[in-house]
């Protein structure tokens, strides 16, 4: 078994759309990014990248090629897990945590998990996603960007 962590923080601007765990959250606000800019799945994926020694999503993704540019995070995500594979590993599970003081996210958890657990062909129980604010603490709290947590578990096939 190994273990990973992943971490991952994008600013809140106008005219960009809002994904989180591959999913569109409407707001007034998105996150940017030379991708979709999904802090949760690049937090999943530096954990899974982290668990398997494989460097980080820079590493496999650099913002400075245009292939990447605007892409779908979920297509970041299912490559990684192809990564993992690859190296004979297969996911245990994930538990995540996202920090942002809005939207309120509770009520597109349950539509995450599914999304996340089409993506990488595992069971909807072995995902965790929780949601928290920063408490009106630092640039998330002040509602200039959103973080996430992600923690994994992988294991030799």
């Amino acid at each position: 078994m190994r273990i990973g962590f992943g971490y991952d923080i994008h600013r809140l601007v106008e005219d960009r759309k809002l994904f989180l765990g591959g999913i569109e959250i409407s707001h007034t606000l998105g996150l940017l990014g030379h991708s979709d800019a999904d802090v949760l799945i690049h937090a999943i994926c530096d954990a899974l990248l982290g668990a398997a020694a494989l460097g980080d999503i820079g590493k496999h993704f650099p913002d400075n090629d245009e292939k990447y540019k605007d892409i779908s995070s979920l297509i970041l995500l299912k490559d990684v897990n192809e990564k993992i594979s690859n190296t004979g590993y297969s996911i245990n599970n994930i538990d995540c945590t996202i920090v942002a003081e809005k939207p309120k996210l509770n009520p597109y958890i349950s539509q995450m998990v599914e999304c996340l657990s089409k993506a990488l062909s595992m069971p909807p129980g072995d995902i965790n996603i929780k949601a928290t604010t920063n408490e009106g603490l630092g640039p998330v709290g002040q509602e200039q960007g959103i973080s996430a947590h992600a923690v994994v578990t992988i294991f030799s096939k």
